[in-house]
Formats: C-alpha cells, sequence, structure tokens
C-alpha cells in the first residue's frame, strides 16, 4: 500500500509540477490529486521540493544512463549526435510532464538540492559536447560556437515535449529523423542521405 501510494504522489507531482509549475502546485492540490489527506501527504514525500528534486533525479539519471548505452561503442561522433538526438527527442514526446519539469523547475531547488541534479544534467549534455567536439576536429561539424550550438539544439529538441502529439501528421520515428536532419544541419554537417 505504501509503496502505491508513494507512485501516487510521485505522479500527481509530475503532472501538477509540469502544469502549473513548482510554485503554482499547493499541497492541497498535491493531496487531492494523489486522493491522501493532506496530513498524510508527508509521510510519502518529505517535503515538496525534496520529492521534485527526486522526480528530477530519477528523470535525468535514467536518461543519462540510456544515452551512454545508446552511444556505447560508437565511434563516429555524428551517429553519435544523431542517436542522443533520437534519444532527446523521442524521451520528450513520450514522457512530457516529466521532461517539462526537469528543463523547467531547476531554479526553483535550494542549492544543496540543486547540486545533484545538476551533475546529472551537466553528465548528459557532456555527452553531446563531446560528440560535437570530435565532430569540429574530425571536420565533420562546423560551427564557431559549438558551446551555443549544443544548447541550441537541446532546447529544439525539448520542445518536442510542448507540442508533440502522436495524432500528428509525423510519426515519433519521422519526427526523430527530421530533428536529427535539422541538427546536422545547424552542424554545418554534409548531407549522409
Amino acid at each position: 500500500m505504501a509503496v502505491a501510494s508513494r507512485e501516487r504522489v510521485r505522479r500527481a507531482a509530475v503532472k501538477l509540477f509540469a502544469t502549473k509549475g513548482f510554485h503554482g502546485t499547493g499541497i492541497r492540490d498535491l493531496a487531492q490529486a494523489a486522493k491522501l489527506s493532506s496530513a498524510s501527504l508527508y509521510h510519502y514525500m518529505g517535503t515538496k521540493e525534496e520529492l521534485l528534486a527526486e522526480i528530477m533525479v530519477d528523470c535525468l539519471g535514467r536518461l543519462l544512463e540510456t544515452a551512454k548505452a545508446t552511444i556505447d561503442g560508437v565511434t563516429d561522433p555524428a551517429e553519435r549526435l544523431t542517436r542522443l538526438v533520437t534519444l532527446h527527442v523521442m524521451t520528450h514526446a513520450r514522457q512530457p510532464n516529466e521532461t517539462r519539469v526537469v528543463d523547467n523547475e531547476i531554479g526553483v531547488l535550494s542549492p544543496r538540492l540543486r547540486r545533484s541534479v545538476v551533475q546529472l544534467r551537466d553528465s548528459y549534455e557532456q555527452l553531446w559536447s563531446d560528440a560535437i567536439d570530435e565532430g569540429l576536429r574530425a571536420g565533420l561539424f562546423h560551427t564557431e560556437q559549438p558551446g551555443v550550438t549544443r544548447i541550441a539544439l537541446l532546447e529544439m529538441c525539448n520542445g518536442v515535449a510542448r507540442w508533440y502529439s502522436p495524432r500528428g501528421a509525423l510519426t515519433l520515428d519521422d519526427l526523430a529523423g527530421h530533428y536529427v536532419q535539422l541538427a546536422m544541419r545547424v552542424l554545418g554537417a554534409p548531407d549522409r542521405g
């Protein structure tokens, strides 16, 4: 029962934080959405900020581990970036609430809780930086601002969480493929066919 209630709290928090924001979500809102009393809510979550940090660490941790597995053994930087873009787009399309929380609410965390979230985010973004830097050294990519380009690509892919619908004109595979093409163009990569 405790595990089920804790998961209900987590699901409710993800949905509310994604739609109303951390500061816009009250404890009563969270208790009501989780079908618990406000008093019993703390038994399953600690503080609201700790719950937010836990959600972020879990989501980013899964993304980082999946990304590492996705590019493991891939030496071609363009292929690594292709896989990273595809993973990022698909994750944001399939888990829009979780990814919106991670992308938008990091600034509300206290420095103590923010530290572990930022470490995970930076480790994930380092995978992108490494692929871009290696692509530049190999002459595959052409940009004078690799750091800004990385941020622009991540922001472009993050937006999928706000607007993607499976009922749209493109399948998720086609959408990810199109984003890969856009990323390669932004990086000045030659058309790979």
